[in-house]
């Protein structure tokens, strides 16, 4: 994929989690081409990645639009999170991975001016934590199912603004982190993202650990 490919897929999925692109919303090839100054052809192939990773819909007859979030889609990315993520990050503790780019994201959301920058600052928060869990594959997995927990909590946050809560969370889980808790911090997770999706989508409960 060369620069002007990757920055028109960076571009786009960058709206999509953000906001600056609603779930529903139609994704124009004509148009995004005008917008990035170029041609079709990288739209397509951006949104035909994007498609793979769960952000985008395409049809035969409606398009590309972006995914719609509900409460079905919500419970299933987080539920895949949930068996994964909590022992990912013990086993990065376990490690005694370094815990900088952890620290580094929190700041970065504590002093974030929009809920963009904001969301994502918490997304590295998590992915500081997974990834030295010493398995890639185990790293590679939570990373395939990131981008679809994004566009959750784009739409949670808009509905239900319970940042501040998450923020407190974040801390605790950082502090049971470089205080080399295994099994605190293992648990500290799993309520967090638990919880966050039983707020925002409280239908049916999540299973628990």
């Amino acid at each position: 994929m060369c620069i002007s490919d990757r920055y028109v897929l960076e571009a786009i999925k960058h709206d999509i989690l953000t906001g600056g692109l609603r779930p529903g919303q139609a994704l124009v090839e004509a148009e995004l081409a005008a917008r990035f100054g170029v041609s079709k052809t990288p739209v397509r192939e951006a949104l035909k990645t994007l498609a793979g990773s769960g952000l985008v819909v395409m049809n035969q007859y409606k398009g590309v639009t972006v995914r719609m979030v509900d409460a079905d889609m919500a419970r299933a990315v987080y539920d895949v999170r949930l068996l994964l993520e909590p022992e990912a990050v013990r086993r990065a503790v376990a490690s005694g991975a370094p815990l900088d780019e952890a620290r580094e994201a929190l700041e970065r959301a504590a002093g974030a001016e929009d809920p963009a920058e904001r969301s994502l600052a918490n997304r590295a928060f998590h992915r500081a934590l997974y990834l030295p869990c010493g398995n890639p594959l185990l790293g590679r997995m939570l990373d395939e199912v990131r981008d679809q927990a994004a566009l959750v909590s784009t739409v949670a946050w808009a509905a239900v603004p319970s940042w501040e809560r998450e923020a407190a969370e974040h801390q605790e889980i950082l502090r049971l982190a470089a205080a080399g808790d295994v099994e605190g911090v293992g648990r500290a997770v799993h309520e967090h993202i638990a919880s966050f999706v039983e707020r925002a989508f409280p239908q049916s409960p999540l299973i628990s650990e």
